[in-house]
């Protein structure tokens, strides 16, 4: 029963709100793990928040929010902070699949280890323009994060701020996300494995294969990533991103 599954939200923004929503009323359980507060520019993009909402810690707006539509105070559990290398593999752990919405390289790759070393399923989306992506990657995690996007990338990337993004192709990446999730929960391994992508220009959404790589360093068959080392996220070099930039860099990939 979905009742008795939990998922973790990494990042309660724009691709975490709907699918929050979604999954809420489905039964499931949320953890959400979220550090940033609401502010009045992403309201267009973030459905459960209103300007009531701004200057509050997203993860507790998101909360209330929840309530409000109907979700029991039993399902919904707040982590103060952020997932972080000294966290992640218990973080993980806890739930039985998550959702990676994060707005960070860093982020995005250390849930994407966390989860492959912890053998928990997880589903990453993103958003930029009119382009929404979303991806499942299983417990046993082949192919992973790391088959498509090797390593944090350097310097400076696209983001909201810098390329924009429309509010539904938004909320249509968190949807798809939490289908992913659903159909993980209920035992759907046929959900990996294809990184489904959205143009919302065109109204066309389309399913791409993705390859386990031989060589990839997390799932590979000679794996270098077999803990957390908190080196392997950090450094001023590294790029930033929105939930964004994960999409414009699939859609190219794929």
């Amino acid at each position: 029963m979905l009742s008795q599954r939990r998922a973790a939200l990494i990042g309660v923004g724009g691709l975490g709100c709907p699918a929050a929503l979604a999954l809420v009323r489905a039964g499931v359980q949320l953890l959400l793990v979220d550090d940033d507060e609401v502010e009045l520019t992403n309201l267009h993009r973030q459905n459960l928040y209103d300007e009531r909402h701004v200057g509050r810690h997203q993860r507790e707006a998101a909360r209330d929010a929840l309530l409000r539509a109907g979700a029991a105070a039993a399902q919904l559990t707040l982590l103060d902070g952020r997932i972080l290398p000294d966290n992640a593999v218990d973080l993980v752990s806890e739930v039985d699949v998550v959702l990676e919405g994060a707005d960070n390289f860093a982020t995005k790759f250390l849930t994407a280890d966390a989860c492959h070393i912890g053998r928990v399923p997880v589903v990453h989306g993103a958003a930029i323009r009119w382009r929404a992506t979303a991806w499942a990657v299983s417990a046993e995690g082949a192919p992973c994060y790391r088959c498509l996007f090797e390593d944090l990338p350097h310097g400076a990337q696209q983001n909201c701020d810098s390329a924009g993004v429309m509010g539904p192709v938004v909320g249509m990446a968190g949807a798809l996300m939490a289908d992913l999730a659903l159909r993980l929960l209920s035992g759907d391994q046929a959900a990996c494995g294809e990184v489904w992508s959205y143009d919302g220009l065109r109204d066309q959404l389309r399913a791409t294969p993705v390859s386990p790589r031989a060589d990839c360093p997390l799932c590979g068959a000679s794996p270098r990533i077999t803990e957390i080392n908190e080196q392997r996220y950090t450094g001023a070099d590294l790029a930033t991103c929105s939930t964004s930039t994960y999409a414009s860099e699939s859609a190219s990939a794929t």
